[in-house]
């Protein structure tokens, strides 16, 4: 597989036969789709329905409950037979119902999730959904953008990618096209590439679908995450144990008495009559039952906090963990930056509230601070010398950050503090923007005052404490 990050743009390009500016054409993007597939990361097939049912009945208790059900009914007719079936059944239909439960809604959440792509084909700028694009494609990536694939980024405005899905990398990571990196590379360090399932934080861009699907990074841990896994829970392990014990356990008994019973004479199939409901007394028939019914009311509880259990004995492998290893930005964190001190004026104000909500006030000694030319002008500077946004997350219906979470934090600070952005942008209309970047560590816009300055321009800045102190009398 061709490393498109080693390869400058134009060999890249070249090498997938695309056009930088019109993109494929379509003839030549549905050949490709049929040659590739869809763009989507394939799951292991699903087993039919009867050998799912099935699988609920292979745990060694539930066969020694069948065998016994079986023995008893030779023995003893059916009464006792049936109550050992019918428990047996209920707890293999209770299993397979809240598994079938579980995957319809995991898939019912996929189609929900099905994102969008922005394409250039035959010169044209098209919205397809991200399962047809194609290796060869030309995307459009904005702020907010989900990456539909594993891209070779051709063009880059301040572009970074947030890719703590795929590496764990916290912060944004910016990109540049020019680069060619060595073969060796690994993935975090590769600054000329996007991968899909990662999304842009801040910036745009346009770049080449170098990959699709399984083929993609994300695919390649799709793929290992597809192999067997470890057989069987705790839980699973300790009933099978429980199981052979009893079985050894019984039928040593069993032999005892049926021996014993021999020795003083009795009839032969008297004594094996004896012998055998013994067995099925020693059977604890409500076991099984008794260990899915728990766990069943472990997965609603989940459910309830909003966790989808695919299969039953998940709940009791959760239950066993000693020790979790997490990254706390998303998991233990909200993954919200927020402002909780300014310093203005000489002083230092308190800022109320929290996440991207706009509910807060700006606090100077406890009581509301009052807001004079200086902390005006501050929060005017945070508004407009910003490029992030505050939308509306479709899970939650709360804020959430569109671009970098730093700049969506100064944007609620400066709401809470009576600067509304789209007011200001208005009025103080953007002209032009010097990006941060590592080395000036500083942002800077340049804004027109011509509404009521007489044409006069600002340059707004924001940037590290060290930098801006330096710049100023």
């Amino acid at each position: 597989m061709t490393k498109h990050y080693a390869l400058d743009l134009d060999a890249s390009i070249a090498e997938l036969k695309s056009n930088a500016q019109t993109g494929l054409t379509a003839e030549e993007a549905t050949r490709r789709l049929g040659e590739y597939g869809a763009n989507e990361l394939q799951e292991a097939p699903r087993q039919p329905a009867w050998i799912r049912f099935l699988r609920q009945f292979t745990d060694l208790i539930v066969i020694v409950l069948i065998a016994a059900a079986v023995v008893s009914a030779i023995a003893h007719g059916l009464r006792d037979a049936i109550a050992i079936g019918v428990i047996v059944i209920l707890n293999g239909v209770l299993g397979f119902v809240q598994e079938e439960r579980a995957e319809r809604a995991l898939a019912a959440l996929k189609r929900l999730a099905s994102p969008q792509a922005r394409v250039i084909r035959d010169g044209r700028h098209l919205e397809i959904e991200s399962r047809e694009v194609v290796p060869g494609d030309i995307v459009e990536i904005d702020t907010g953008d989900f990456i539909p694939a594993d891209v070779r980024v051709i063009e880059a405005a301040n572009l970074r990618i947030e890719e703590a899905a795929l590496t764990g990398e916290s912060i944004p990571v910016a990109k540049d096209p020019a680069l060619v990196l060595d073969e060796k590379t690994q993935t975090a360090d590769r600054r000329n590439m996007a991968h899909m399932g990662t999304t842009v934080a801040y910036g745009r861009g346009r770049a080449l679908v170098v990959a699709t699907g399984m083929q993609t990074e994300v695919g390649r841990i799709a793929g290992l995450l597809q192999r067997p896994g470890m057989k069987g829970t705790p839980l699973q392990k300790r009933l099978a144990g429980v199981g052979k014990l009893l079985i050894w356990v019984t039928l040593g008994i069993c032999a005892f008495i049926f021996a014993l019973g021999i020795l003083r004479g009795a009839d032969l199939v008297e004594q094996f009559m004896i012998a055998v409901a013994l067995a099925v007394a020693a059977i604890p028939e409500g076991l099984p039952a008794v260990v899915t019914i728990a766990l069943a009311i472990g997965v609603q509880r989940m459910v309830r906090r909003h966790v989808l259990i695919r299969k039953l004995p998940s709940v009791e492998t959760l239950g066993c963990v000693s020790v979790i290893c997490t990254d706390k930005t998303g998991t233990l964190t909200q993954n919200a930056m927020t402002v909780r001190r300014l310093f203005v004026d000489g002083g230092v104000c308190e800022v109320t509230g929290g996440g991207y909500g706009f509910e807060g006030e700006i606090l100077r000694d406890g009581k509301s601070a009052e807001q004079g030319p200086t902390m005006r002008r501050f929060f005017e500077i945070g508004a407009l010398c910003n490029n992030a946004k505050i939308g509306i997350s479709p899970e939650t219906g709360a804020n959430s950050a569109l671009g970098d979470p730093t700049e969506a934090a100064l944007l609620v600070a400066a709401h809470k503090g009576g600067a509304n952005y789209e007011e200001l942008a208005k009025s103080l209309p953007r002209v032009d923007e010097i990006p941060f970047d590592s080395d000036r560590k500083a942002m800077s816009v340049i804004v027109s005052a011509a509404a009521d300055a007489g044409g006069e321009r600002l340059l707004y800045t924001k940037g590290a404490p060290d930098v801006i102190a330096a710049l100023c009398a």
